[in-house]
């Protein structure tokens, strides 16, 4: 009864990491909220997306994080639409001001 306990928690617990990543825009984040909320991105994988990013300027779409030495298709597709390159709210502002 004590190992279903314990699957149980270490189950939870495993759950409440996975529900904490992203959404994030790799445009604007620092290494360490990058390393935070992109699965499959530790510190050093982060660190090369800012270096890339302050080398290369901003990324357009999300895909462009494949550039990134270190960064391939596998961490695009863990992380989806949790990879933002800018903010909706201003882009949504900015096409209203523009009707």
């Amino acid at each position: 009864m004590k190992l279903f306990k314990s699957v149980g928690i270490a189950a939870g617990v495993l759950v409440i990491g996975l529900a904490h990543a992203g959404p994030v825009n790799i445009n604007t984040a620092d290494a360490k909220t990058l390393a935070k909320e992109l699965k499959g991105v530790g510190p050093a994988k982060a660190a090369a997306i800012v270096a890339y990013r302050d080398e290369h300027g901003a990324f357009k779409q999300a895909t462009d994080i494949t550039k990134v030495p270190g960064i391939g298709a596998s961490i695009l597709e863990q992380n989806g639409d949790d990879i933002l390159v800018k903010n909706p709210a201003k882009s949504s502002k900015k096409a209203k001001a523009d009707d």
